[in-house]
């Protein structure tokens, strides 16, 4: 009897344990369930910012193309598929390799700027200093950015025909013909399409009779009315912006700081070790800086009349700026440091940003 009743406690015992780790376990199963609801609650996230198309295109629309057109240390980048010599003589400068430009622009085309060094343009080191300066990515420009742009490459195109004359009355067609061909060679094929839409006349074959005939007849009589049909056809082009518009400080100056931060760029790339060694650069820097001197007449008057303090700084700096090429033949050393040059453009660019953003 007692061994049945010790069975029985036994029994009664292992039940009793039993139902409390049923107890146990069901607790832990109803805890975990609701953990797993929690967790497992739907979230809502903020929605997603975005940005309008439209304002995305104004933004690029009004950028520059290069960093050459954009006004003296712009942080907008040079595209190696499509910038012109003078705005990859920037890149040329910063790595201080001559020839570089050109080098660039016969390794066209490139699908990513890495391959700035895959083709042995220049070498990875050197990639790492200018980078941040180049893209492949085309910009889209509209309304005055475009105008700008245009009235630039323009601009340009009469800095190397003034320097080219300048060298053809010294007698000196060998270094004309580089300024006579870079207007044709070199800025033409930028403007065209521009040149249609405001229905100019093309005259890409005016520039090349003239660019012939000094190279196979550099004493030719008929070279100088060749020369004026060339001037008068550029002139034309930039009358396509009409007069009012052209002789307001606002695009005035802006096409002035792109030129005057292309003759900067051209005249550090045109000296090392204290010496004008490329003569050709030298030149360049000149004909722009002799333009923009014109360009600034246009407007001077307007300047005097409403920002005086301002336009006296012009006409002193723009005289400052002419001292640094005392011919168009380049003397041994420089007349003005490369670092006085950009202080005078550096400066000049600041003060015709505060009048042309107030406009």
């Amino acid at each position: 009897m007692s061994y049945l009743f010790s069975l029985v406690k036994k029994l009664f015992q292992t039940v009793i344990k039993t139902k409390a780790f049923l107890v146990l376990f069901l607790l832990s199963l109803v805890s975990a369930i609701a953990i797993s609801a929690c967790t497992n609650e739907p979230k809502v996230s903020k929605p997603p910012t975005t940005i309008s198309s439209s304002a995305t295109n104004e933004s690029k629309a009004e950028t520059p193309k290069d960093s050459k057109m954009a006004g003296h240390n712009s942080k907008v980048k040079i595209n190696i598929n499509e910038a012109i010599l003078s705005s990859l003589d920037k890149i040329e400068a910063e790595l201080g390799i001559a020839g570089l430009s050109n080098k660039i622009q016969a390794a066209r085309p490139y699908a990513k700027v890495e391959d700035l060094v895959s083709k042995k343009v220049i070498t990875a080191e050197q990639f790492e200093k200018i980078k941040d300066m180049v893209s492949i990515e085309t910009i889209v420009l509209t309304g005055e950015a475009k105008d700008v742009d245009y009235l630039t490459k323009l601009g340009l195109m009469k800095g190397h025909m003034i320097v080219a004359k300048e060298l053809l009355d010294l007698q000196k067609p060998d270094q004309a013909f580089p300024h006579i061909e870079h207007p044709v060679e070199e800025i033409y094929a930028d403007v065209e399409a521009q040149l249609k839409e405001r229905n100019v006349k093309e005259f890409k074959q005016v520039l090349m009779d003239l660019q012939q005939l000094v190279k196979s007849k550099p004493n030719d009589p008929s070279i100088a009315a060749k020369y004026q049909e060339a001037m008068a056809s550029i002139d034309t082009a930039i009358a396509a912006i009409p007069e009012a518009q052209r002789q307001s400080p606002k695009l005035a100056l802006q096409v002035i700081n792109a030129i005057l931060d292309t003759a900067g760029t051209e005249y550090m790339a045109a000296i090392a070790n204290d010496k004008i060694k490329e003569i050709i650069e030298y030149q360049d820097s000149r004909g722009f800086t002799i333009y923009v001197e014109q360009l600034y007449k246009s407007i001077a008057a307007t300047m005097e009349k409403d920002h005086p303090e301002t336009n006296k700084q012009f006409i002193a700096s723009l005289e400052k700026l002419k001292s640094a090429y005392p011919s168009p033949l380049a003397p041994e050393k420089p007349v003005l440091s490369v670092a006085e040059m950009s202080a005078l453009i550096k400066t000049n660019e600041q003060a015709a940003t505060k009048v042309y953003t107030k406009s």
